[in-house]
């Protein structure tokens, strides 16, 4: 199985191409749901990279994927700007889970 990278920058596309990752950069709404059928439809690709940018932009075209497809699984990453989630958010996840204040 392969991994498969969609960005939103060409950043994160180089980096994860001198790792061996093949992908594409998208910008727009219709791109992205093109990329997406794409991986979907190859079955070499088990793993498709998503920049977070995406599920915070288009997060209906990436549920919907996510809910109809059991295989590739789809993984949200941090792209050159960093994670768009807050610096604790390990800390309140765990603490959330198992009901206590850390």
């Amino acid at each position: 199985m392969k991994m498969y990278l969609i960005s939103d920058n060409v950043d994160t596309y180089t980096g994860m191409r001198l790792a061996g990752v093949e992908g594409v950069v998208v910008h727009e709404r219709e791109e992205l749901r093109d990329a997406l059928e794409k991986a979907v439809s190859d079955k070499e690709i088990g793993i498709v990279l998503l920049t977070e940018k995406f599920g915070r932009e288009f997060p209906d075209i990436v549920d919907e994927v996510k809910l109809s497809h059991k295989l590739p699984l789809i993984i949200d990453i941090p792209d050159r700007h960093g994670t768009g989630r807050r610096p604790d958010f390990i800390t309140a996840y765990v603490g959330e889970a198992i009901g206590l204040k850390l």
